[in-house]
């Protein structure tokens, strides 16, 4: 990691009075989730739950300490998202995907943040020392490095260390889907036009185990139970995922640059490890539920595993215009 830049995690970091990106001192704030997105659809006072379901903060109070620079950077970064927004499934595909990974990154990490000060107060009430694994330390700490890119002369050379997938998606105006796993630094969203899901330290491996379904996907606007299929996909795979992402680090006239590199497999430990039907369908009931299908649904005797996106047999994308399920 290089040195010339700040991460929290080298010593645990997480202060009300130093930016969470830059490490400056400040007594300024930023919202987790952008303003503009609390206000279009009104989410800005219900609330949303810590890993261990004891802690529940409102969206609106989910905050972060941030020097004027680095709020100066993600105003500019707001209103150049928010214009895109206006504009639906074209508007967000003319954005760069630097440009989406810094704006899905700030909300990830934001609740990453507070994952952490939670953490930390808790056991500071035991008595107990905060402290992570190094595992995690490198993980979060790479995550970080590369959302300074917004601020500082970081930038991506070669393999992009993340998988993003955009794509349209038909769901009612005043419908907002979001979903995290902020462990594990996974994001999906989808509102009315589109869906978008990112996988931030996967080096592009899950996007290229799906790119059948994804190059089927295209020229179809999805159905919202086939993006909820989609990234279950996407989170499964990461948990199936056996190897550590790797990356070229290199700081050269005061410019960092950062390269995905090539997972290098040994023998007999593929790349991602066996797939589980019965686990699978109960991840996919998890997220069906709106709709009343339960994991008794989804596996059934002698009859292949329920899915929205592709039949069973023939593998064809279903169109999602033949699904009956409300949007």
């Amino acid at each position: 990691m290089t040195q010339s830049l700040f991460n929290p995690f080298d010593d645990l970091i997480f202060d009300e009075h130093f930016c969470f990106l830059s490490g400056a001192l400040t007594n300024d704030t930023i919202s987790v989730f952008p303003e503009w997105l609390l206000t279009h659809f009104k989410f800005g006072d219900e609330r949303i739950e810590m890993m261990d379901k004891t802690k529940a903060y409102k969206y609106s109070d989910l905050r972060l300490p941030c020097s004027p620079e680095v709020i100066k950077a993600y105003e500019a970064l707001d209103v150049k998202v928010q214009s895109a927004f206006k504009d639906g499934f074209e508007g967000m595909e003319a954005l760069e995907e630097v440009e989406i990974f810094q704006w899905t990154g700030r909300i990830v990490y934001g609740l990453l943040y507070y994952e952490m000060v939670y953490e930390k107060q808790r056991l500071l009430r035991q008595g107990k020392d905060f402290a992570i694994s190094p595992y995690l330390k490198e993980r979060f700490g790479h995550f970080h490095l590369m959302l300074q890119s917004l601020i500082a002369p970081v930038k991506f050379v070669g393999r992009k260390p993340w998988s993003m997938v955009l794509f349209p998606l038909k769901y009612s105006a005043d419908i907002f889907s979001y979903r995290d796993d902020t462990v594990n630094l996974l994001f999906s969203m989808g509102v009315n036009g589109f869906g978008i899901i990112v996988c931030f330290r996967d080096n592009g491996v899950i996007a290229e185990k799906e790119k059948d379904i994804l190059e089927k996907m295209k020229g179809h606007t999805l159905h919202p139970v086939q993006f909820e299929e989609l990234y279950a996909r996407f989170h499964y795979s990461d948990y199936l995922l056996q190897y550590k992402p790797e990356y070229k680090i290199e700081e050269n006239d005061n410019e960092i640059s950062i390269e995905a590199l090539p997972t290098k497999l040994v023998p007999n430990r593929p790349l991602f490890g066996d797939w589980s039907d019965d686990m699978f369908a109960q991840l996919k009931a998890n997220y069906w539920s709106v709709y009343g299908i339960e994991r008794e649904d989804i596996l059934q005797f002698q009859r292949p595993p329920l899915s929205y996106l592709e039949h069973p047999y023939t593998k064809d994308f279903i169109n999602p215009e033949s699904i009956e399920l409300p949007f």
